[in-house]
């Protein structure tokens, strides 16, 4: 079901993590990140030419759907509820759901995930334990995605953090022609 709600261009959310219910969303303005057009702020280039974080591919999602739900940091909120931890976990295993991670000192610090349809991908969430590791594993995905010929970073809405790497919000039909497009071939993740 969760497949078919993306490729139909609607997302689940819950009010909050203890909320036991789940909606649908399809807003009349969808967030992108072109992924021609990404941004990396030169402050966020030194920190990658660092080397600070080891970056890894699916190696722990439970954890990272985990840190994303824990409401730290900036968020005091998620919306991250357990039939939405659950259904994502069951993504993971069947190939559709992936993250990337950041590391170090053999501890997950940062990441992010998302679900992988066609050649689209569908940002879920991020989190951060340590400065800057999110946004490396953002330009880490940015890369990774353009390697692997996906055509959509979907990030279903816009935030200014978001804009400062080259978010834009576009209007819902044409946010539908990207996503058929994306979905008319597939890409390994």
């Amino acid at each position: 079901m969760l497949l078919r709600a993306y490729a139909s261009g609607v997302f689940p959310m819950s009010e909050d993590a203890e909320d036991p219910e789940v909606f649908w969303v399809r807003p009349e303005k969808r967030g992108i990140i072109p992924l021609d057009d990404f941004h990396i702020p030169r402050s966020l280039r030194k920190t990658i030419r660092q080397n600070k974080f080891e970056i890894k591919i699916d190696s722990d999602f439970v954890s990272v759907i985990d840190g994303c739900a824990s409401g730290t940091g900036d968020r005091s909120r998620t919306w991250i509820n357990k039939p939405i931890r659950d259904a994502y976990i069951n993504l993971f295993h069947l190939g559709h759901c992936h993250t990337v991670e950041a590391w170090r000192d053999d501890q997950l610090v940062g990441g992010l995930y998302g679900v992988t349809l066609g050649r689209a991908f569908f940002g879920e969430s991020m989190f951060s334990r340590e400065r800057d590791a999110s946004k490396v594993c953002l330009a880490y995905l940015v890369s990774h995605l353009k390697r692997q010929g996906f055509v959509l970073l979907d990030t279903q809405f816009t935030t200014p953090h978001l804009e400062r790497y080259g978010a834009v919000e576009i209007e819902r039909k044409d946010y539908e022609k990207l996503l058929e497009n994306a979905l008319k071939s597939s890409a390994v993740f």
